[in-house]
């Protein structure tokens, strides 16, 4: 009994809950980890190690991409950035503060904008080339769920990079406007976009 208690205590950054947090699509139930945590912060225990990474919680996922040396040329706390790499604690506040602002544009959850904005952005299809003879040609594919939502945080945090790149606001808000616009499917997303035209690409190639 202690330990139900105890775990519906744990809050994202002691604010936010899970517990009504809902994956809408079913096929990404097992591959989207909503585990309470308080940081996104586990050390790097999937390393090296096959498919673990979907017993990591998909926010730090998202940070862990945020951090790929390239993704982003923003800015994190006013300060210039060309690589996030091995800047972790200053991006989980900045992550803090962008799920801060999401709260209180929209007065929802920043968790589940977040699933609904990787749901959004996960492509069905895909294609891939095909070779025959010496010809190759491209042909569609489903995308495993898995590969889906990895797909989905790149889409995400490119269209962060690209927000942030020369622009005026601050890296949070670029993070928080593009999860809004991603959770609402709408087409000012480049995340949504970008899946869209995936999409597109492998529907010509059936």
């Amino acid at each position: 009994m202690s330990n139900e208690i105890q775990e519906e205590e744990v809050k994202l950054f002691n604010a936010w809950s899970f517990k009504d947090v809902e994956v809408r699509d079913f096929t990404l139930e097992h591959y989207i980890n909503l585990k309470p945590i308080i940081v996104p912060h586990s050390c790097g225990r999937h390393e090296h190690k096959r498919f673990w990474k979907s017993n990591i919680s998909v926010i730090e996922r998202f940070v862990n991409r945020l951090l790929a040396p390239g993704f982003i040329q923003g800015k994190i706390k006013g300060r210039k950035s060309s690589y996030n790499s091995g800047k972790k604690s200053k991006l989980i506040s900045s992550i803090k503060s962008a799920f801060v602002l999401m709260n209180l544009t929209t007065g929802e959850n920043p968790v589940q904008i977040l699933v609904d904005a990787i749901i959004n952005s996960a492509p069905r299809e895909e294609t891939t080339k095909i070779a025959m003879g010496g010809i190759s040609y491209a042909s569609s594919v489903d995308v495993a769920p898995q590969r889906r939502v990895d797909l989905a945080i790149k889409y995400i945090v490119q269209a962060i990079g690209t927000k942030s790149h020369s622009n005026v606001r601050q890296f949070e808000e670029n993070i928080a406007q593009e999860l809004i616009l991603a959770a609402r499917n709408s087409q000012d997303s480049r995340a949504v976009k970008r899946k869209d035209e995936i999409e597109r690409i492998a529907v010509s190639a059936r």
